[in-house]
């Protein structure tokens, strides 16, 4: 199923409003030329998706351990590059915190999963031999964020090529440079290694109609998208295999058995990391009556300041828009640090503060929209099963993450049951999901709507059956 112009206009309406950009989608796309070409940059998907498909020919011939010395590579250039490219992705989209930035970019570059994720299985007996395998798909076809743009591209591309796959990537516009010049460094990395040129391929000027392309284009066997729902609606209606990030809002659950001041640090920590840009950041807290006030105390104590009445009617003034009686929040304010967002709604605060809570009722728009801004709202409840019951609700079956700080066993496993979200967290910070300062792999793209979850080298792959009858039976 081929996406139209039209097809590709609507889609971008639905997310332009989503942030707040309605009056960007009639505009012009400018010209951006600010792009160099070389080391995987083209000027039209069609230059990127040949380059991409011959590299992918020698890629496929090499030997495992090629792969391994290529992400080497890949991972070494990363941790030298993590402060600039940082600097740069916040200075290009004026999203999150540079410090933020850096500790993203160096998860994805330490923690994501290399060929060793390709583990074979084999199967002897009586009747031979069966061997099963992990092969590459080919090309696939990439759309990335302009929320985590460096580590995105860091973290995909060092599964692609673990799985022996090339890409076509078309990052968001907004993010273009800093996504580029990471592909770059990686394409060169990969080539000192013995690797391909241009295994991660992308056009210098991406915009909607290089996505479509893209998406569409003959050349690219699969997809791996990351954005909002349209985006990964129009991916889907393409017709090939799409491995899909969308949106998320996670919740946090608070009962009473909770650490209070364990919770509380945990909350600001994981809500405020890059101005709470990352789809898995906490997005509303729904906590027991019994604790709740202790809880924003403490919060208080971590970075976090409150507002109440009129000071919280003005910040919602800011940050909220309504527009054919839905709200959105305003692409002004996403990713900026909460001391902006209190300046711009004239209220004075100390630029340390991290973290800007109010209480709300829980069908209030900030519970109920996605906002990736740096505020949070608290909704007092009568108990832990109300709490679970209005979390669910407002994760509204994204199945994507959620958080519950609570020392009893019975009211987790409730949660978890109830919740059925990809990541769960318990007792810790929601980044703590991805790996940062806790066990596990590193992911930037949460595979939620398409059912893969934390993706890895393996998800990008076919698995392949050898069977060898009768034969290599030793005992």
């Amino acid at each position: 199923m081929q996406i139209n112009e039209t097809d590709i206009k609507k889609m971008v309406e639905q997310v332009l409003m989503q942030l707040g950009q309605t009056e960007a989608a009639d505009a012009p796309i400018a010209p951006q030329n600010d792009v160099s070409l070389g080391d995987g940059v083209f000027a039209t998907v069609d230059e990127a998706a040949a380059a991409a498909r011959l590299a992918w020919e020698k890629l496929r011939k090499l030997p495992m351990a090629a792969r391994r010395q290529m992400i080497d590579n890949m991972r070494e250039v990363s941790r030298a590059q993590a402060n600039e490219l940082a600097q740069l992705a916040v200075e290009e989209t004026s999203l999150g915190r540079v410090e933020d930035k850096v500790a993203k970019i160096l998860l994805a570059a330490n923690k994501t999963p290399g060929v060793e994720d390709l583990v074979s299985t084999s199967y002897s007996g009586d009747d031979g031999l069966t061997l099963v395998e992990y092969a590459p798909i080919g090309v696939f076809g990439s759309i990335t964020p302009s929320t985590n743009p460096a580590a995105t591209v860091i973290n995909n591309s060092i599964s692609l090529i673990a799985a022996g796959n090339t890409v076509v990537y078309n990052p968001h516009p907004s993010a273009k440079r800093v996504s580029i010049k990471t592909l770059k460094l990686l394409n060169q990395a990969i080539v000192a290694a013995g690797g391909p040129e241009n295994a991660l391929t992308s056009v210098a000027a991406p915009n909607l109609e290089t996505s479509a392309q893209v998406m569409n284009h003959p050349k690219v066997n699969a997809l791996v998208v990351t954005g909002g729902g349209p985006v990964v609606k129009a991916a889907m209606a393409v017709g090939k295999k799409v491995i899909a990030a969308g949106p998320g809002n996670p919740p946090v659950v608070v009962d009473e058995t909770a650490i209070i001041s364990q919770a509380a640090a945990h909350i600001v920590q994981g809500a405020s990391f890059d101005n709470n840009v990352l789809c898995t950041a906490e997005k509303e807290v729904f906590v027991v009556d019994k604790a709740a006030n202790a809880l924003k105390t403490e919060m208080v104590k971590n970075g976090a300041i409150e507002l109440k009445g009129f000071q919280f009617e003005k910040l919602l003034e800011k940050v909220l828009v309504k527009k054919n009686d839905k709200y959105y929040p305003n692409r002004d304010f996403i990713g900026k640090d909460a001391a902006v967002i209190l300046q711009a709604a004239g209220i004075q605060a100390s630029p340390n503060v991290k973290l800007i809570i109010a209480e709300t009722t829980k069908d209030h728009p900030l519970v109920m929209t996605e906002m990736l801004m740096p505020i949070l709202p608290i909704v007092r409840v009568p108990d832990v099963d109300q709490a679970i019951e209005l979390a669910v609700i407002a994760e509204k079956g994204n199945r994507h993450t959620a958080i519950m700080h609570s020392q009893n066993i019975t009211n987790l496993t409730k949660m978890a049951q109830a919740i059925q979200a990809t990541i769960f967290v318990k007792n810790g910070p929601s980044v703590a999901g991805l790996g940062f300062e806790s066990e596990g792999f590193t992911t930037l793209t949460i595979a939620g709507p398409t059912g893969e979850g934390l993706t890895s080298a393996k998800t990008f792959t076919r698995q392949r059956r050898c069977v060898l009858v009768d034969g290599l039976r030793i005992i």
